[in-house]
């Protein structure tokens, strides 16, 4: 992580062009809607890895039918490989049915 004040640093002291000066701002804007993103799907896994071992199979798989969307949406996005995301669920479905049984 970067100190507080770190991209103002980068925006005042890294850039003369103007274009490079425009791109570090979309960086940037991407760079914050990215970390929502990543912590919303982190959020959501975990939720379903907490109903896994509480061993409540109907609140797992509720919170699974949440997650399962958003994780395609990330590696969609770009946040996650489509195989990562695929693992992921894959694994989540596994615990989740061994539940049941």
């Amino acid at each position: 992580m970067m100190f507080e004040g770190a991209q103002e640093l980068v925006r005042d002291f890294m850039a003369n062009i103007k274009s490079a000066k425009k791109r570090i701002r979309q960086i940037e804007r991407r760079s914050a809607v990215n970390r929502n993103r990543r912590s919303e799907m982190r959020s959501q896994v975990k939720l379903v890895e907490q109903a896994i071992e509480a061993g409540d199979a109907a609140a797992a798989q509720t919170a699974f039918n949440n997650a399962q969307p958003q994780l395609m949406r990330s590696a969609q996005k770009g946040l996650l490989h489509r195989n990562t995301a695929s693992r992921k669920l894959s694994r989540l479905s596994k615990q989740i049915k061994n539940l049941s049984a």
